[in-house]
């Protein structure tokens, strides 16, 4: 018998870099929601734990985040989670909306569930920052503060109807994560690139690693401010570390056809668009 999960895609909404921290990451402040975009996780019981995925470029071994968060768990069991998983990739990867993070927190709450351990969401969540960042916020993916290096989530009460219809439009090629952080220090704006703060109904919203991600890849820069001069586009920015660049809309109607002007536009085949709805309600 198995079980099938669905693991939701994130958003930077803001993404404020605080300093270097002296274990090597950076102090953050981000804000972060959830999409109505997923992957699809499938768990069968199995002699072995297995991961399974047919998408091109994601790795199945110890690299890949949902494998790290099985034997996070395993550490605390103290036996084997016996799980083939089967995941069907629909988040890109290298994009800045958090797919493995998420593919990981829903395996922590899917063993959880499956096996009967009841581990509390504190110990949850102590799990998921031992695997990486993002994952604690997408044990309970409502719109959050996320500091520390971003596993120190906080719902945003204030802003829990906050909604928008958005537009994701990502190029094929992905950004490391690792490399535009590293570039922060000393980067510098772009002439006639918009880095500003944006504000969409009451929600502050910049992002600081467009200076080193638009300075290597200057496209983004021209998608942002593209995206910008659409009718009906409220704000427009760059998705965590990239490559992914998003619009919030007034209407699901223009986000479907920013979408399609955006194909057009940049005749590129390799490039994914989305359009959904930013904290879905």
């Amino acid at each position: 018998m198995s079980s099938v999960y669905q693991a939701p895609a994130k958003i930077n909404l803001s993404l404020r870099v605080k300093g270097k921290r002296e274990d090597g990451y950076h102090d953050v402040d981000l804000i972060m929601a959830r999409l109505d975009l997923t992957d699809e996780l499938d768990f069968h019981s199995s002699r072995t734990t297995t991961l399974l995925c047919e998408e091109p470029g994601v790795p199945t071994d110890e690299s890949n985040l949902v494998v790290r968060a099985i034997l996070e768990f395993e550490k605390h069991y103290g036996r084997k989670a016996k799980q083939r998983i089967t995941l069907t990739k629909r988040i890109p990867h290298a994009a800045g909306l958090g797919g493995g993070s998420s593919d990981a927190a829903t395996t922590l709450l899917a063993v959880n569930e499956i096996l009967g351990t009841q581990y509390s969401p504190e110990e949850l969540s102590n799990m998921a920052a031992a695997v990486g960042s993002d994952v604690p916020f997408f044990l309970n993916p409502v719109l959050s503060r996320c500091t520390g290096r971003g596993e120190q989530v906080r719902p945003l009460v204030p802003f829990a109807g906050w909604t928008s219809p958005i537009v994701i439009i990502k190029p094929g090629f992905g950004v490391a994560t690792a490399e535009a952080y590293r570039k922060f220090i000393g980067s510098r704006r772009l002439a006639n690139v918009m880095y500003d703060v944006q504000t969409v109904k009451g929600l502050r919203m910049s992002n600081d690693l467009e200076r080193p991600v638009f300075a290597k890849f200057p496209i983004l820069a021209i998608m942002k401010m593209w995206m910008l001069e659409r009718p009906g586009v409220s704000a427009a920015l760059m998705s965590g570390s990239g490559s992914s660049l998003f619009a919030l809309t007034e209407t699901t109607e223009q986000a479907q056809r920013l979408a399609t002007d955006a194909r057009e536009h940049f005749a590129d085949s390799s490039l994914f668009t989305y359009c959904g709805i930013v904290n879905p309600q």
